[in-house]
């Protein structure tokens, strides 16, 4: 065995004080750890829900505001039974929840949901996966596993102004065949912008996915084109309302790790903007992108993503996302690990 020298005992007593004896670690400048100190994640403030909403079978797909509204869209309108329902919660009762905290849960209003014979006679029908409104006209995707491979669907239909009804147009339905086919991937985030209803595939950033495009409707779901897009890691999982003066609108962008097929090996984000504490500590991600929108192209802002403050190693499948109004955004999970509404404070201005 060699002998350590005096003086180098003497510096490693000294490190190991100062590591453990005075009650803290000893980060190096440019470290991984250090780095994620300087980056900013936020913390995700629970809405506590009661009724339908709070089972783990709402399986939230998506969300977004109809006037004053926040419009829930359950993947399985008919989860709870008695018929088939999206569910909507008043701007007021969120401000009100989460100014005062002895609000109660938050119980949503049900809407009656009128989908005809979809579920049926669509081939492997897997369910509702995005939404939007222009005026009274809703505008959904459906997504399907059929003996083809993965498909999608758009559908249109209307609302009535005191919510008591949506029913689709099922003549209206367009099939959707994605650019690459992953199980479980489809059309999951929809813009409605210059007269237009953009849609965004869910894997449009991953290996095997030649192009990374968006493609355009007219109001009647005829198709206009296609635009090109920035390719991002990972899913796609919901959009906000696109900003009608800059043309921005913010993305849910998630990895689970056991999605071996999304990873690339190369998140350009992380490496642009460094990972928050939790996420440089687990494998997950969850964080917000912001894009934009032009009548060529749908781009990547660059601007900071908003990583949230993850929950352990429990990864939470966001699948819902709208802005409340500049304070920040309101987020839900699908099943996954069950479901999650909550409010993500972010300064928007």
């Amino acid at each position: 065995m060699h002998k350590l020298r005096k003086t180098s005992v003497l510096r490693l007593c000294l490190a190991c004080a100062l590591v453990y004896g005075f009650g803290f670690w000893v980060v190096a400048p440019g470290s991984a750890l250090a780095r994620a100190q300087d980056v900013s994640e936020y913390a995700v403030t629970r809405i506590e829900l009661a009724g339908d909403l709070k089972r783990r079978s709402a399986e939230i797909s998506g969300l977004t505001w109809f006037a004053d509204n926040l419009i829930v869209l359950p993947q399985y309108p008919g989860f709870a039974g008695g018929g088939s329902f999206l569910y909507a919660i008043t701007k007021d009762t969120l401000d009100n929840y989460l100014e005062n905290s002895d609000a109660l849960p938050v119980e949503a209003k049900k809407i009656r949901f009128d989908a005809g014979n979809l579920a049926t006679t669509i081939d492997g029908y897997e369910g509702f996966e995005a939404i939007q409104f222009v005026g009274n006209k809703i505008y959904l995707s459906i997504e399907a596993n059929t003996v083809k491979g993965m498909r999608s669907y758009l559908v249109s239909g209307v609302i009535a102004d005191d919510l008591s009804l949506i029913k689709l147009d099922t003549d209206s339905l367009v099939e959707l065949v994605p650019p690459i086919d992953l199980r479980n991937q489809s059309y999951e985030a929809l813009l409605a912008v210059e007269d237009e209803i953009v849609v965004i595939f869910e894997a449009n950033g991953v290996i095997g996915n030649k192009g990374s495009e968006a493609y355009s409707f007219d109001y009647d779901l005829n198709y206009v084109g296609r635009m090109s897009m920035s390719p991002l890691p990972y899913r796609l999982t919901d959009s906000t309302l696109v900003d009608e003066a800059s043309g921005t609108f913010w993305v849910i962008n998630y990895f689970y790790p056991g999605d071996k097929d999304l990873d690339s090996g190369s998140d350009f984000v992380s490496n642009n903007y460094g990972k928050g504490k939790t996420h440089a500590e687990n494998e997950q991600v969850e964080r917000l992108l912001q894009l934009k929108y032009s009548s060529n192209d749908i781009v990547w802002t660059e601007r900071p993503p908003v990583q949230l403050e993850l929950s352990g190693d429990v990864a939470r499948n966001w699948e819902g996302l709208a802005k409340l109004d500049n304070r920040g955004f309101i987020v839900a999970t699908d099943k996954y690990p069950e479901t999650i509404l909550a409010f993500v404070k972010v300064d928007l201005e």
